[in-house]
């Protein structure tokens, strides 16, 4: 059996080698590399359409170096487009190709340091600055580099060290570049009022605001609005507001929607409620444009590269009519043999089946439990502390009804029946979390979108939506919440966002909340996925089919 599949890997690398030795006759890498670099900046899905066929035509060559080119150029294209991991693994294959080469090394760091820096990893994003220093030459590189190092140690309030750097910039730099200059000026200020409030700032803010102006540097004015923004913000409300106008102006010049994102939220801060909703609404609007735009750019990119390696395997396959015999005989032998060892497994795992069902069983309970009475008692909680108007009376039916479910946890066909159109109950509940630090916004739920969801389904809906409030209240110190409800053919879609601290590694984060609104999701056939909100905070989108 091992000489067999050894055979077969053999026949495998002889038939590449062959038709490698084939396709080396083309030698269009160049061509594709140019087209790409053209398209750079103006139409960047077809640049790394390209540039990925450079790098494929590059690797049948053995050109290492050629190849780390076209990786690099993807993972700018990454990075601009907000696919940040899609660029550091892009990046992380560059290096792989060059080994102990130190050719492109620069390039890859900084892409990877930028990288780390929009995924807000700014330790990581200072290392590899730092081993970008190590492979510089030009003056002018090293010192926006050693800026961008010192804006990442400031976001990591290590104020001290990112001055001591700024200050040294200061120094070397003089007059030989006005718009490095501005930026390291600008930078050094803000970071000695973070570290000192009562710094006087201004006529350094200033100063490097000026030079911006003059030398036409739009995104040097940006960064200036939002500093002077932040400096005024509890020294004069107006001021503060006025910087935070200009901002959004400029980011909207300028197109940047993450700039645009952060001009709002300082807006929503600092105008009246009913200017601060407008502005929280165009917020949620540009958010979600913004990563739908991101996760359009990310399948993109994956299917770009699906499409190239399809073609590269359908030339091969043409190749090698006989091999696919031999896949199908081994394929064959390891079912086989897979069905020898299943049968043996069979009783084992009937076994564990029925011990998974106790297992189910007690975690089922355990999660009504959860649901019923401790989420109960902390809503009632939450209407006593919100609601001025909330009586003795109302609490005692509530606390009677809360006991009368308690009950009946043990009953799977539990129905509830309620005197109150459901739209209008899941109003009362989002609202009773909303106060004078907590404001919930409630958009589209309108009692028509509920007229085909069954009971079952709205029961999970209120509970995990309860959930994410009670979880909103205890963790995430939220001030603004918005619940969004949106309503196909098909499928029933709800949005929660909140402007709290967020979850750190969403994907790595379980706690038992987390997990009950999972199972009820899937318990009801939908899907419910956290998301890290960019602009600081949570998103949870949940969709189920109607």
């Amino acid at each position: 059996m091992r000489y067999f599949y050894f055979c077969v890997i053999l026949l495998v690398l002889f038939s590449c080698s062959e038709n490698e030795k084939q396709q080396n006759l083309l030698g269009t890498g160049d061509e594709f590399y140019d087209k790409g670099e053209a398209l750079y900046g103006k139409n960047n899905d077809s640049a790394y359409y390209y540039f990925n066929q450079a790098f494929d035509e590059y690797q049948k060559n053995n050109d290492s170096i050629k190849s780390s080119n076209a990786l690099i150029y993807q993972s700018f294209i990454q990075n601009e487009e907000g696919d940040y991991y899609g660029s550091i693994e892009t990046n992380i294959r560059a290096l792989e190709l060059l080994g102990k080469s130190k050719n492109n090394l620069l390039s890859i760091y900084n892409s990877i340091a930028i990288a780390k820096g929009n995924l807000k990893d700014y330790k990581e994003s200072v290392n590899w600055y730092e081993k970008a220093l190590l492979n510089i030459e030009d003056n002018k590189d090293r010192a926006s580099i050693e800026n961008n190092i010192a804006v990442d140690l400031s976001k990591e309030k290590k104020y001290d060290r990112a001055i001591n750097i700024l200050e040294n910039l200061i120094k070397e730099q003089g007059q030989s570049d006005k718009i490095l200059k501005a930026r390291v000026m600008d930078n050094l200020a803000f970071n000695k009022f973070l570290k000192d409030s009562t710094y006087n700032a201004l006529p350094e803010l200033y100063d490097a605001l000026k030079i911006r102006e003059d030398e036409k540097d739009f995104w040097g004015q940006n960064a200036s609005y939002a500093h002077l923004s932040d400096y005024f913000y509890k020294k004069d409300k107006a001021k503060s507001l006025l910087y935070a106008q200009k901002m959004l102006a400029i980011a909207k010049e300028l197109e940047s929607p993450d700039d645009q994102l952060e001009a709002l939220q300082k807006l929503i801060l600092l105008e009246s409620s009913e200017s601060s909703r407008g502005h929280f609404i165009n917020y949620q609007q540009l958010d979600y444009n913004l990563q739908t735009a991101r996760s359009k750019a990310k399948n993109q990119f994956a299917l770009i590269r699906f499409e190239t390696e399809k073609e590269r395997a359908e030339n091969v396959k043409k190749q090698n009519h006989i091999l696919k015999q031999y896949i199908v005989i081994g394929l064959l032998t390891f079912f086989v043999i897979g069905g020898l060892f299943w049968y043996r497994k069979r009783k084992k795992r009937l076994q564990q089946e029925k011990e998974l069902e106790v297992k189910n069983t007690q975690i089922k309970y355990s999660k009504k439990v959860h649901d019923v009475v401790a989420n109960g008692l902390y809503h009632i909680m939450m209407q006593i502390q919100n609601n001025s108007a909330f009586g003795k009376e109302q609490m005692l039916n509530n606390i009677e009804k809360l006991y009368e479910e308690s009950r009946d946890i043990a009953r799977d066909d539990l129905n509830e029946i309620y005197e109150k159109d459901f739209s209008v109950r899941l109003a009362e509940m989002l609202n009773s979390y909303s106060n004078e630090t907590h404001k919930v916004f409630i958009v589209g739920n309108s009692p028509e979108k509920w007229e085909t969801i069954t009971n079952n389904v709205q029961t999970e809906i209120l509970y995990t939506l309860r959930e994410c409030m009670i979880n909103m209240m205890k963790h995430s110190k939220a001030k603004l919440v918005s619940v969004k409800f949106e309503k196909s053919e098909d499928f029933l879609m709800i949005k929660y966002t909140d402007n709290g601290v967020g979850i750190d590694d969403v994907q790595k984060k379980s706690t038992s909340g987390i997990r009950n609104m999972e199972n009820r999701i899937v318990t009801i056939g939908g899907k419910i996925t956290f998301e890290k909100n960019p602009a600081n905070g949570l998103i949870i989108q949940i969709t189920i089919p109607t």
